[in-house]
Order: C-alpha cells, then structure tokens, then sequence
C-alpha cells in the first residue's frame, strides 16, 4: 500500500470559508427626509379612514359630540340603517353586476386583439396599434352627447346592459395597450415548443400565453375595477329608476335622505370603501405569485 500525503494546504483550503458579514446600509439625511415624508403622507391618508370607520361603529349622538373619540360603545345599527333603509343592498347589488361585468367583457375583448398585435407581424399593425392608443389620448366623457343618442336609439338609457357596454368599450384601449406590451416580453421559444408539442395557435394563447400574464391581467383588473366602482357621471346621465342606481349615486340620495345622521352615513362610506381594499389585497397577492412562477420557469 503507498501512502497519500496530504498537504498542509489542502486542509487550509477545505475548511468552510467564514460567512460573510452583511454590509450596513448608510442611514444619509436624504433617506431620513423621504422616510419622514413618506411616513406623514401615509398618515394623513389614512386618517380619514380611520376615523370613518370608527365613527360608523358609534352612535350619532357621540359622532356629533366627539367627532373624533374611540367607540366605546360599538354598535353595528348604523350598517343595518344604511343597509336597508337607505337601500345600500340594491346598490352595492348593482355595482357590482355593472362592474364586474364591465371588467370581465373588457379583458375577454381586450386580451385576444392584445396577442395578436404584441406576437403576430402583420400588414396594418402599427395603424391598429395606433387606433387601439387614440382612444386613450381623448376623453371619452366628450362623446357622451352622441353616445346618449346611441343608446337611445337602441333602447338602452335607463339600463344596466347599455351602462356595461360602455364601461366595457371605455376601458379596451387601456386594457389593450397594457396587455399587448406584455405580450411582447414573453421569448419566442415558449411558442416554439408548445407548436412542436402539437398545440394550434388557439391552444397556445388559451392554455400558455394566458396564464404568463396574470400579472398584466391583475394589473388591469385593478385599474379598471377602481374608477368603474366609483364612478359617479354615466350612471347619473344614463339611469333615470333609483332601483338601478350604483353606489356613487346612491351615496347622493344617501346624504340628502340622512345628512344628519353622520353615523350612518359613515357606515355606507365604509360598504362603499370594503369592495376596494378586498380587491387591492387579492390583486396583491395575484401579481406577486405571478411574478414569482414566471421566474421559476
């Protein structure tokens, strides 16, 4: 048997190297001052909140005397006031049936004319680019004279239906615009592969290029979901029966029905507010794991 020398510096080497200390990050006065800054803007932003939904767990009285005390005392009579005496289910009811319909037309309509401008070559693509874009440079609140005409002529002024489809339309080059440039991130090789598996074009933007973009699609949802939630000037130009109000202007008949009653009136600001910040927490969430499968791939 030969014997193996081993030599002193082989050991050095195979010792496990001394984990790294992380390196500090300078506090500078600039990162205090933007930290400070952005510390008091969340602050005053969400104050308001905070009192909204403190006050709409008290009772009016208290509201009127202490505006801004702890309820010590919570009560939950001002959600069943607002709830059902000023109609708030019939108009949450119809927010939502607008809404989520608008949202969901819009991304249907939107997501196959955004694959085929952001993956296909074809003759006219930059002036169909262009159209899609115009419709985001002008302000669709000037076309609403001519779309009232519009509507009228089909039967759909003091409908829900007419009020979709023009959330719906309003919201497609935005939709379109995002989605397209998202589609053109992805790499060609994912196409590829999934053609040399067998998969027709259909299949392809079903089953592979759909769900590459769930963030473009979140992202979308959010924006559009938003203003349509809060929007105050169609539903008051195009429905005429309070039983078809959404929220927005609701909240008008609400304040003159009850201004007095602060209590109540801050409970049907917060249902109006909940839908938001549930769907900011969701989306959130979506984009995130999006993200983080995409670079798992």
């Amino acid at each position: 048997m030969t014997a193996v020398s081993v030599q002193p510096d082989a050991l050095v080497d195979a010792r496990p190297a001394p984990p790294r200390r992380r390196a500090r990050r300078r506090i500078t006065g600039g990162g205090v001052a933007a930290g400070v800054v952005l510390w008091g803007y969340g602050i005053v932003a969400i104050a308001p909140l905070i009192v909204m939904v403190f006050d709409s767990f008290r009772s009016n009285t208290d509201v009127l005397s202490h505006p801004l005390a702890f309820p010590t005392s919570p009560t939950v009579h001002n959600y069943s006031v607002a709830w059902s005496q000023a109609s708030f289910a019939t108009y949450v009811q119809n927010s939502a049936l607008v809404t989520i319909t608008a949202v969901l037309l819009d991304v249907c309509v939107s997501l196959p004319a955004a694959y085929a401008i952001g993956r296909f070559g074809f003759r006219g693509r930059g002036v169909l680019t262009a159209y899609f874009l115009s419709g985001l440079m002008l302000p669709i609140r000037l076309g609403i004279l001519p779309m009232f005409y519009l509507l009228g002529d089909f039967h759909m002024i003091d409908s829900r239906l007419g009020l979709i489809l023009v959330y719906a339309a309003s919201g497609v080059p935005f939709s379109v615009f995002i989605l397209s440039a998202f589609f053109r991130t992805l790499p060609g090789e994912i196409e590829e592969a999934a053609r040399i598996d067998g998969a027709g074009d259909f299949r392809i933007f079903a089953s592979v290029m759909v769900p590459l973009v769930r963030p473009a699609i979140a992202t979308v949802v959010v924006f559009r979901f938003v203003p349509l939630w809060t929007d105050f000037f169609f539903p008051l130009v195009l429905l005429r029966t309070t039983n078809k109000y959404t929220l927005p202007v609701g909240l008008t008949q609400f304040v003159g029905e009850f201004q007095q009653n602060w209590a109540a009136l801050f409970a049907g600001l917060v249902i109006a507010t909940v839908p938001l910040v549930v769907l900011f927490v969701i989306a959130t969430k979506q984009i995130v794991a999006g993200l983080t499968a995409g670079m798992s791939r």
